[in-house]
């Protein structure tokens, strides 16, 4: 993707990590910011955006979706989500099932949403690796910030009734934590034998055959990437605590309905919960507790959150308007918007580049109609890497070719 420069100016700038700016002026040069503030100098050659009246921050972040994996108006020929024949995949990858093409992604930046965490479902007790990437692109290696972002679990229900239904392990709650901690277990050991290996002076080493699986886990044992744990109820919580607790690694709750049941535990142990889908019926046991009240008893409590649609569960640029809604119900205005931008740059990774708008980062920069936590507000323009990839100024919703 090409990089561009170019100056929004006059608005009401929103960094995130620091208190807005009335009047003032992003710049991105060579597709990174380079100056936020008032009074900043434009070099000359730069093209200004009067943003006078509106609203600038930095692009959102959907942190738990299937863009482009489970991709809409395809059916059965795009839905690549779960690849259910063996309760552990962690080989498989969301990088190499993502389209592109897929109508969500223009979808989210007409919401606001410039980057996204691609998981695969939850359909196995371990699902895959996640990646995380920007929206908008010819191919998924043009779009890439991180991969693997991160490995996809599963606990409850969803594991429960797919291994059920096939008369195989794991059919029980009980059998899903089994097949985790097993799958820990072979890994550690995986990891003892090359460890084993790289020991020995170089002439006595003998290779250790490769298992792709086991390297995956083996990388959430390192702590390189977290462990994205898909949970609803407050004992399944528990249950992803205590697992973590035995093998020590980093640990995201994907979903959390009940997560407000036990924040206090989530908040000592410093583990971040990407709570939602928000918008959607109580269509299982485990939605029981689903309420728009819960985002802000998270904050309340001191736990990390982030806001997802699940997308396509909630379609992804309604993202915005599930934090305007856990506003109306208790959630701090300023926590909303970190929920969609900074907290999720931090969960995935990305945060050196992303979730801000501060010098250095990339320009990925969105000028609202006014107040995104407005239902009424709109995107009027999309930046990234400083190149306005969307426009809905004077007419119908443009965007600009893939590069």
């Amino acid at each position: 993707m090409s990089k561009g420069s170019v100056a929004i100016a006059g608005g009401r700038v929103v960094p995130v990590s620091g208190p807005p700016v009335e009047g003032g002026t992003v710049l991105v040069t060579d597709g990174r910011i380079a100056a936020v503030g008032t009074d900043v100098p434009v070099p000359d050659g730069v093209p200004v955006i009067d943003a006078a009246g509106k609203w600038v921050l930095p692009g959102f972040i959907e942190a738990h979706g299937h863009v482009g994996v489970h991709e809409e108006a395809e059916g059965w020929a795009g839905s690549d989500t779960n690849e259910m024949t063996d309760p552990v995949t962690a080989h498989v990858r969301a990088i190499d099932a993502i389209n592109p093409a897929d109508l969500g992604f223009r979808d989210a930046i007409g919401g606001g949403v410039l980057a996204v965490n691609v998981n695969p479902g939850s359909g196995n007790p371990i699902g895959g690796q996640t990646c995380a990437l920007k929206c908008w692109g010819r191919t998924v290696d043009e779009m890439l910030l991180r991969a693997p972002a991160g490995l996809k679990s599963a606990l409850g229900e969803n594991p429960k009734r797919v291994y059920g239904e096939q008369n195989k392990t794991p059919s029980t709650r009980l059998g899903v934590a089994a097949v985790i901690r097993g799958a820990f277990v072979e890994a550690g050991n995986y990891l003892a034998r090359l460890d084993a290996e790289a020991a020995k002076p170089e002439a006595k080493r003998k290779p250790v055959d490769r298992d792709l699986k086991l390297e995956a886990l083996g990388m959430v044992l390192r702590r390189e990437i977290p462990w994205r744990q898909h949970c609803h109820r407050a004992d399944d919580i528990a249950t992803a605590l205590r697992i973590s607790a035995e093998f020590g690694y980093d640990l995201v709750i994907d979903h959390g309905t009940e997560a407000h049941l036990v924040a206090d535990l989530l908040a000592a142990r410093d583990i971040p919960v990407i709570i939602g889908p928000l918008f959607t019926s109580r269509s299982k046991v485990e939605l029981r507790n689903r309420s728009l009240a819960n985002p802000g008893k998270l904050a309340a409590a001191g736990v990390t959150i982030a806001i997802t649609t699940d997308h396509p569960v909630v379609p992804i640029n309604f993202l915005v308007h599930q934090a305007s809604l856990s506003v109306k119900y208790g959630l701090d205005p300023e926590t909303a918007l970190r929920a969609l931008t900074l907290n999720p740059a931090r969960i995935i990774g990305v945060a050196d580049r992303l979730g801000s708008l501060e010098p250095g980062k990339d320009g990925d920069v969105v000028v609202w109609s006014g107040d995104p936590l407005d239902v009424l507000s709109r995107v009027e323009r999309a930046f990234m890497d400083g190149e306005e990839i969307y426009t809905a100024v004077g007419g119908e919703p443009v965007f600009a070719e893939r590069y």
